[in-house]
């Protein structure tokens, strides 16, 4: 007999329900975030199969159940409260629900990311952190420089931040210099060390050097991508559904007859539709057809929607790489010879 645990979780403590395997009784216990009392209780019980709701990240406790021999899967907690039959809401009554939602199998589980894949993107996210500091190191020492009366230059080069250094100033001037650019320094250190980690990732991922190969999408998109999305076989109809879990598809609002765009979703990660918006800015440079795209939805949108829609545009293309494993020229020759057929049979026709 296979052994459930329905778990309302929160960040201090958890309210566990389970049904005893010798009398049937339903049981429920609250025990408060001690490690060594969560973990008495889990090396008790039989290996089992533990429910819990998505909400914030809880890697100590899904270390925890693997240590125990215990199998995690985390459901839609929109689904599970239209699932309760009762509007009254208490801990109890959660773990319960998710308990009885196990043992009749119509627990709506969540696919999860591995655990390398979320160390790859708590990297990035770490390291857009540190890059938005830097910028605003950036931005207090340019308006150092402009109080000691410097022209206009680019901080970011080591000849302007010379300049600077050399400068003579009063005590808080030089006091404010000294400490900005000794932030800045470690700031630049630690954003060395995690992109050396990021590199080492890059040269063991296959999907990574295929998503690169299209000029304008660098490491930290690739990584990003193929990190969030994880096996592109898991979509049937990839290049929407991606689309939508990234939160960047359109949505439309209809009612008798009137229809209204309403902006993307932004249901998915924010870390991945960064990047991809910044890629897309560089590939809409360099390649002819998004090039053109942008342009022709320039003049009849907004900037932003018109880069929103090349972004969009751009993750289509990757995805059919990541789909059919092939590289951005193999994709191009595609649309070159499908360009040919389509040219040879209209000819046919006007002869």
């Amino acid at each position: 007999m296979s052994l459930y645990i329905g778990v309302d979780f929160h960040p201090h403590q958890q309210t566990v329900c389970w049904c005893d395997t010798e009398t049937g009784e339903t049981k429920t216990q609250t025990l408060p975030h001690e490690l060594a009392k969560v973990s008495e209780f889990y090396q008790s019980m039989p290996p089992a199969t533990v429910g819990i709701e998505a909400t914030s990240k809880a890697i100590w406790f899904e270390n925890l159940l693997a240590e125990t021999n215990h199998k995690l899967v985390v459901g839609n907690p929109t689904l599970i409260r239209k699932k309760a039959t009762s509007r009254h809401k208490s801990d109890k009554r959660d773990a319960e629900l998710i308990l009885n939602l196990l043992v009749k199998d119509e627990f709506p589980t969540l696919w999860r990311r591995s655990s390398a894949n979320n160390q790859v993107l708590e990297i990035l996210q770490a390291r857009l952190n540190l890059v938005h500091q830097r910028t605003k190191i950036y931005n207090r020492l340019q308006v150092l420089a402009h109080n000691f009366g410097l022209p206009k230059g680019r901080m970011q080069s080591k000849y302007f931040q010379a300049l600077v250094k050399e400068l003579k100033t009063d005590e808080a001037g030089e006091l404010q210099r000294r400490q900005l650019f000794d932030a800045l320094e470690y700031v630049s250190k630690q954003i060395v060390e995690l992109e050396e980690w990021l590199h080492r990732k890059v040269a063991v991922d296959e999907q990574v050097k295929l998503l690169m190969t299209q000029k304008g999408v660098g490491y930290l998109t690739a990584l990003c991508l193929v990190n969030t999305i994880g096996e592109i076989t898991r979509f049937t109809k990839p290049t929407k559904q991606v689309a939508a879990f990234l939160g960047i598809e359109p949505l439309g609002h209809e009612s008798a007859g009137k229809s209204k765009a309403i902006g993307i979703s932004r249901a998915g990660s924010s870390l991945a539709r960064y990047l991809l918006g910044q890629s897309a800015n560089i590939v809409a440079r360099y390649d002819v057809k998004f090039k053109t795209f942008y342009k022709r939805l320039a003049k009849k949108k907004p900037k932003p929607v018109a880069k929103t829609a090349t972004a969009r545009k751009v993750l289509v293309k990757l995805v059919i790489m990541l789909r059919d494993k092939i590289t951005a020229e193999e994709f191009d020759q595609r649309g070159r010879k499908s360009e040919r057929c389509s040219l040879g049979s209209r000819s046919e026709m006007t002869v």
